[in-house]
Formats: C-alpha cells, structure tokens, sequence
C-alpha cells in the first residue's frame, strides 16, 4: 500500500486530486519557488525563472492568486510597481516543493537512464 489513504482520495471532488492539479501546471511549482525568497516584481520573476513568457506567467500568477497562492500588490506609485509574494497558504507547499526537488536531484540521472533505455528500445523496434 502507498500510504496516501483510500482509493478514492484522488477523486475529481477530493482534496488530493486538487493539490494535483494545482501543481500539476508546467509553471506552477517554479513559480512559487521563484516567490519562496520573499515579493518580486513581475519582470525580477521572468528574469529569475527564464524560458517563461511574460504572458505565461501572469496566466499562472493570475491562477494561483485565484487559488489563495500568491498576492499581488499595486503600489500607488508613477510609474506603476507591482509585486508578487506567497501568502501563507502558498508559503505551505514550500516545504513540499523542496520535497520533490531533492528527490529530482537523487533520481534524475536514474529517470534520465530509464528514459534513455526506453528511447533505444523504440529505435530497435521501430
């Protein structure tokens, strides 16, 4: 048994299915990390991320702000400043996310290997 708890945790009304899709998203985890140091303004995030669009990123920013994630705060000032930072709610995956990076680094090269082998294998039997 795997330890998540009943079958049905992963339904599409249950909590676990929602924390998979949340993060789930290509961008979602990279984001919050990019927030985990503290508020960011938008461009400072593209810069520190890299290979995301500006569009993309304010869909996902706009996305986990909808879920209670990140805050956007706009400053009254001229010219126009805006940061992003983790709420509390968000500041909770974190840990999680740090969880699954150090897992990355101790098994990447073994996903890298299995994924190479598969590759070779298709090749063969084209």
């Amino acid at each position: 048994m795997s330890g998540f708890g009943p079958p049905d945790s992963f339904l599409a009304d249950c909590p676990g299915r929602l924390a998979v899709e949340l993060i789930a998203d290509k961008w979602t985890v990279v984001v919050l990390s990019g927030l985990s140091q503290g508020p960011v303004r938008h461009g400072e995030l593209v810069e520190l991320i890299g290979g995301i669009s500006r569009k993309v990123l304010t869909q996902t920013l706009r996305r986990l702000e909808a879920h209670g994630l990140v805050r956007r705060h706009a400053y009254a000032e001229v010219p126009p400043r805006v940061e992003y930072e983790l709420t509390p709610l968000g500041a909770t995956l974190i840990d999680p996310i740090h969880t699954l990076t150090e897992w990355a680094r101790a098994n990447g090269d073994a996903v890298l290997d299995a994924l190479e082998a598969d590759s070779g294998a298709v090749a063969r039997n084209g």
